[in-house]
């Protein structure tokens, strides 16, 4: 495990790039073949291939490291916990939860094994909020659908499910080849009656609604859905030891504005992330628990919008690395990447500036979706 962290550690330094695999010319004709008694251009020449050889070995040496310090037995593709009689396997759900101040302090995030925020009309974030290890007795409030927020789902091959959407949303999701629920009608897609409405939470009615797993699962069993299966795009590692965590303490994203300001708090002591909304404690409205995160992802996309009347936004789910700019938050470092997704049915892919995997610490994510590094602090 110590070659891989030494190899995470690499990007750990704030706002510097990894410093690449490639060792010293020097050290490399130090360590070569004898080159006395050749000209100048032998010389280059035997220098340029000895470098070459040298930083495809060291990659490659790199790239198997890393792969035998994948974690892959018995564990859940999205969290990476051992299976157990608490910790499941279970094919992914997908939830919209949304985000308005007005709807916190949210319910049952703190069981989600991913969470991706995005933005939406008028600047309010929404989730994906991502369930597989755990079940949860109540999630929300749960928000409408939109056709970025379903691609981005359809990436993890889910049972999907949200509160309404307006017809056009409703047209494009039929179209995605996913398990769908909704919460709210019978009239576009299957309809599951997980949800329900708890008017004490809310004077308004968008703010009132809540669904749990166990409905939706019972719902997906009546409906044919598969409980089994799903697409995940994480890898797994050990933790750090707290010798080789880094000094990235703070990180913030600011998706709009100050209301939907995410924070996230590295404690070195637990290896954990705790967040924070709008400058304030992100905390679950049953227990009290501050939410607490494994890995924080920030992926930069283009955003364009408002689109319509309605203040609707697009934002870019798929490309290739070179269109995908990435930063990956682990272990109190930052290893600045890229991310890449050939089709809406095919998984993100997480890569660091070599091009290899990168690897997370087993638990929860949070994944911020924005459109410029401008809005990433650390």
């Amino acid at each position: 495990a110590t070659i891989v962290f030494a190899f995470l550690m690499a990007g750990g330094l704030q706002g510097c790039k990894s410093a690449g695999a490639t060792k010293d010319i020097t050290e490399s004709l130090e360590s070569g073949p004898d080159i006395k008694g050749t000209d100048a251009a032998e010389t280059s020449a035997i220098a340029a291939e000895t470098s070459s050889e040298t930083a495809q070995e060291t990659l490659q040496q790199s790239g198997e490291s890393a792969a035998a310090d994948i974690i892959t037995d018995n564990i859940n593709k999205f969290s990476g916990l051992e299976l157990s009689d608490e910790v499941l396997n279970s094919r992914p759900l997908a939830i919209m939860v949304q985000n308005n101040p007005k709807a916190r302090p949210h319910s049952g995030l703190i069981y989600a094994d991913m969470v991706f925020e995005m933005v939406a009309e008028g600047g309010v974030t929404r989730f994906v909020t991502v369930f597989s290890s755990y079940d949860a007795d109540i999630i929300g409030p749960v928000r409408s659908g939109r056709i970025y927020f379903a691609e981005v789902a359809r990436s993890l091959d889910p049972i999907y499910t949200f509160w309404g959407t307006y017809p056009q949303a409703y047209e494009a999701i039929k179209k995605m080849d996913m398990d769908v629920f909704d919460a709210n009608s019978t009239a576009y897609v299957n309809y599951t009656s997980a949800g329900w409405r708890d008017p004490s939470r809310n004077e308004a009615l968008e703010h009132t609604a809540f669904i749990d797993t166990y409905g939706i699962k019972a719902d997906a069993k009546k409906y044919g859905y598969s409980l089994e299966g799903g697409q995940s795009p994480m890898a797994f590692k050990i933790d750090a030891p707290e010798s080789e965590r880094g000094p990235i303490t703070d990180i913030e994203v600011n998706f709009s504005s100050e209301s939907y300001l995410a924070g996230f708090t590295f404690d070195k002591n637990t290896n954990e992330y705790l967040k924070s909304v709008a400058g304030e404690p992100h905390t679950d409205f049953e227990t009290g628990k501050r939410i607490s995160l494994n890995n924080v992802i920030v992926l930069v996309t283009d955003i364009t919008g408002p689109l319509d009347s309605a203040g609707h936004m697009a934002l870019r789910s798929t490309g290739t690395p070179e269109d995908g700019e990435a930063y990956y938050f682990i272990d109190g470092n930052v290893i600045e990447g890229t991310w890449a997704r050939k089709t809406i049915s095919d998984p993100f892919e997480f890569k660091d500036d070599e091009g290899n995997q990168v690897l997370f610490n087993r638990g929860s994510t949070w994944v911020c979706i924005i459109s410029s590094t401008e809005r990433l602090s650390y």
